[in-house]
């Protein structure tokens, strides 16, 4: 006698449809440890005008982010185009205690390429110190790829002695032996010992 085989039929979830930032971002966060239903969530939330600026809040507000999810929203991030991609705001990822997102920012940010460059120029001219010496790390966290171009840019103008000393680190990484004379005038600009200090060791690593 043949056997026959029964198919049950088994009941799939549909996932919702949202028509509004508000709605998802509320299902994304009853769904919490759910990654299947919470990735589903960070695809729609990018969708919607501000959803990226959402997405980088998920990093900085919620008390804990699983790794899983941090590096889908940071995925999601990295795909989308650098003219509507919350750069500023991704930038602000670095100043965060965590260093797996502080990892997840600078990876999202290298892959905007010159779309960055708009925002770390905003920062290097501003008037406020602690954004220039941020924009000095990004440049050296990011790799970008004229980021020796504009330290040389700042420091020949640079009056503050911490901004210009930030850059010095960086110029004792990527600086060129054509970059020395800049480095040696800093010496009589600040006139201080530890200036001096740290030009002549950024000036030996430079030289090899």
């Amino acid at each position: 006698m043949a056997l026959v085989k029964k198919h049950i039929a088994q009941d799939v979830e549909e996932l919702p449809q949202f028509s509004r930032l508000e709605d998802v971002l509320e299902y994304f966060h009853e769904n919490a440890d759910k990654f299947d239903e919470q990735g589903y969530a960070i695809e729609q939330i990018e969708m919607f005008d501000g959803g990226g600026e959402a997405l980088v809040h998920i990093l900085v507000d919620s008390p804990y982010v699983h790794k899983d999810i941090a590096s889908k929203i940071a995925a999601t991030l990295a795909k989308m185009d650098g003219s509507r991609a919350p750069i500023e705001s991704i930038m602000g990822l670095l100043k965060v205690r965590n260093a797996y997102i502080r990892n997840l920012g600078i990876t999202t940010l290298q892959s905007y390429g010159d779309a960055i460059k708009y925002y770390i120029v905003k920062f290097l001219i501003g008037d406020d110190r602690d954004l220039r010496i941020f924009a000095i790390n990004v440049l050296g966290d990011v790799n970008f790829a004229q980021s020796r171009d504009m330290l040389i840019e700042l420091l020949e103008k640079e009056s503050d002695i911490n901004v210009a000393m930030t850059a010095v680190d960086y110029m004792a990484e990527i600086g060129e032996v054509e970059d020395i004379p800049l480095l040696e005038t800093l010496k009589s600009r600040f006139q201080d010992s530890y200036v001096t200090f740290a030009i002549d060791n950024a000036i030996r690593s430079i030289r090899g």
